[in-house]
């Protein structure tokens, strides 16, 4: 038999419940033995969905002794509390996944790092946009030269979210780890890193459009990379129209691709890792690659949030690589504070 690996996951918001149990549920090598919530909502949606596990409040997992018999940590929580929860289950013993953004500082992350390095603790970050439909279509082009020598890299997260529906969201500053640009700018300032490599050059734009937002939620951020790659990122959450979630312009041809993966909706309508359907994209939204009118379909490569934890049960229990290093998050999080320093010395100086 396959061992169990015994996780409690801390959280269960949209990131627990959609994107970290679903993925552990449908594989042989987890068991899912404590969620920890003090939502009352939350911990009824928790033992409908996970009838197995301890569904315990985050005051009764704090209590000691809490990590006793379990193997992995999964830290779904606001951002506030990522580096004191993983550092928690780092000293008691526990393998760590901490969702992004890894910490709110990068001198915070690489100090995590070290404490897991010193501990000989696995620690990893949940950077599931890595297993997007259209991130990994664009990767298999990148692989097959198709688009020539990449010139250009736009990748959008766009929504219309007028409203602020998170308790936690609504209060958050950028000091708490509020803010759009820790949130989805988290996954675009990865993808491109890990697509185009090191950044020599950061700009950004900041912005808060609605009333009740104490961060930023219209945010714009240009890199430009050693490779010579320019990638423009945009997150913004008052969007009417969205613009492409994709457009890639090379020397040979362009790839384009309008709609955004799947999965998170997926699995919202019950639609589950391990169903024939999951992480398929109708063929209406594939992405189109080549010259103005003279484009082809390009079929979207399956996505698969689940891959990564495939990866973590490979490195828990085979001592493989993590899905994900941490010093990757780090790098994200520098270029986070570059552009904040930017712009606040661009105000410093009107």
């Amino acid at each position: 038999m396959t061992p169990k690996i015994r996780t409690a996951l801390l959280g269960f918001g949209l990131a627990g419940s959609v994107f970290h149990a679903p993925s552990m549920a449908s594989l042989e090598q987890f068991r899912l033995d404590v969620i920890a919530t003090s939502d009352p909502e939350r911990q009824a949606a928790a033992k409908t969905a996970h009838p197995d596990a301890a569904v315990l409040t985050r005051q009764e997992w704090a209590r000691t002794g809490s990590h006793e018999n379990i193997d992995l940590v999964v830290v779904g929580t606001p951002p506030a509390t990522h580096v004191p929860l993983a550092t928690m289950a780092i000293e008691a013993g526990c393998a760590v996944v901490v969702d992004k953004p890894f910490a709110l500082t990068s001198a915070e992350g690489d100090a995590l790092i070290a404490l897991a390095k010193e501990r000989r603790q696995i620690l990893t970050t949940y950077q599931n946009r890595r297993w997007d439909g259209e991130y990994l279509t664009l990767q298999k082009l990148l692989a097959e030269g198709a688009l020539g020598e990449v010139r250009r890299f736009e990748s959008r997260l766009e929504r219309w979210q007028p409203a602020i529906t998170k308790e936690w969201k609504a209060q958050a500053t950028v000091a708490d780890g509020g803010g759009l640009l820790f949130d989805l700018g988290t996954h675009l300032i990865d993808q491109a890193l890990q697509l185009f490599g090191p950044v020599a050059g950061v700009y950004g734009e900041l912005a808060a459009r609605r009333p009740a937002e104490l961060a930023d939620d219209d945010v714009f951020v240009a890199l430009e990379h050693a490779s010579g790659v320019i990638s423009h990122l945009w997150m913004n959450l008052s969007v009417a129209q969205k613009g492409p979630r994709l457009r890639v312009l090379g020397s040979e041809a362009a790839y384009v691709k309008q709609t955004a993966d799947a999965q998170e909706s997926q699995i919202q309508a019950g639609i589950l890792p391990g169903d024939t359907a999951y992480g398929v994209d109708p063929e209406a939204c594939w992405g189109t690659l080549g010259r103005d009118a003279d484009t082809v379909p390009v079929p979207t490569v399956r996505g698969n949030f689940t891959r990564f934890y495939e990866l973590l049960a490979a490195a828990v229990l085979e001592g493989g690589p993590v899905p994900v290093d941490p010093a990757d998050s780090v790098a994200t999080l520098r270029i986070i504070e570059q552009v904040r320093a930017s712009r606040e010395a661009a105000r410093a100086d009107a």
